[in-house]
């Protein structure tokens, strides 16, 4: 599988076993390297050199964020030891202040094949977890994998959803997939109420398809019916009937602003998907 390098950020040393254990069993896969960043995260200290803190408590906030980027690292080297001695790896344990998230980020994700991070939403998680998913999707041109709270991932999914809009960011995300999309026995090009018209209309799926096929993709087209409330509704429960190890979709065909205020697909997966 041509993902040389897999980078995962981790900030909760309680996400640290499960994103390594999927991590780790990619990297084996494909005789990958895996870079591990434990991060401790300062989320005060902006707010302090604003308001001229003393230096006592300067010295407090470095110390707290020391302790929580070593606590990481620490979970990190316990979950590695558990994998296989053949496995390649690196933790490199980094201290950030909240304002810098995005560019450290940014900069370690684009020199990787792939990025592995666990959910940005649920319990325990935060602004930063948000951040670091967004910065490796919009700032680093990385193909990034959302792991499920508590999910496990096959090295070599074997069903695979593919999630169509005709839009460049689904596109985008299909090229990027497609070391697991050739390895799969079944593809299955999931479209929800396609539009009436445009370039598709006839055809939904079909260029896709085609192209997908020569590569050697066993692949099937699904057009579900836009009778539930929201697309995820539907993309997740084809997902669930169809057994799939994998989701594939472009993120944030709309702006992220507009998503974080209205609801869409792209928020609905990484809170609700399995």
């Amino acid at each position: 599988m041509p993902f040389p390098t897999i980078l995962t950020v981790l900030t909760h040393p309680d996400t640290a076993h499960a994103t390594l254990a999927a991590a780790g069993a990619l990297a084996l896969e494909g005789n990958a390297h895996l870079d591990v960043m434990a991060l401790g995260i300062d989320h005060m200290a902006d707010a302090y050199a604003t308001l001229g803190a003393a230096p006592v408590i300067w010295q407090s906030l470095h110390a707290h964020t020391e302790d929580e980027a070593r606590a990481v690292a620490k979970a990190a080297e316990a979950a590695l030891s558990q994998q296989s001695p053949l496995l390649r790896s690196s933790v490199e344990t980094t201290m950030i202040q909240a304002g810098a998230l995005v560019d450290l980020v940014a900069t370690r994700a684009r020199f990787v094949d792939l990025v592995v991070l666990p959910r940005p939403y649920g319990p325990g998680r935060g602004s930063a977890d948000v951040t670091i998913v967004e910065a490796a999707l919009f700032s680093a041109d990385a193909p990034v994998l959302v792991l499920p709270d508590g999910g496990t991932l096959a090295p070599a999914p074997r069903r695979i959803l593919l999630a169509w809009n005709q839009t460049r960011e689904a596109l985008v995300a299909a090229r990027a997939a497609l070391p697991f999309l050739k390895q799969a026995d079944q593809v299955s090009v999931t479209i929800v109420d396609p539009p009436q018209s445009g370039p598709e209309r006839s055809d939904p799926g079909g260029p896709l398809c085609q192209w997908l096929a020569r590569h050697g993709v066993a692949v099937e087209v699904t057009v579900l019916p836009g009778n539930l409330p929201r697309a995820s509704d539907a993309l997740m429960r084809h997902a669930r009937d169809m057994a799939a190890d994998l989701i594939v979709m472009g993120a944030y065909g709309h702006s992220r602003l507009r998503e974080a205020i209205l609801g869409g697909a792209t928020r609905a997966m990484l809170e609700r998907a399995e």
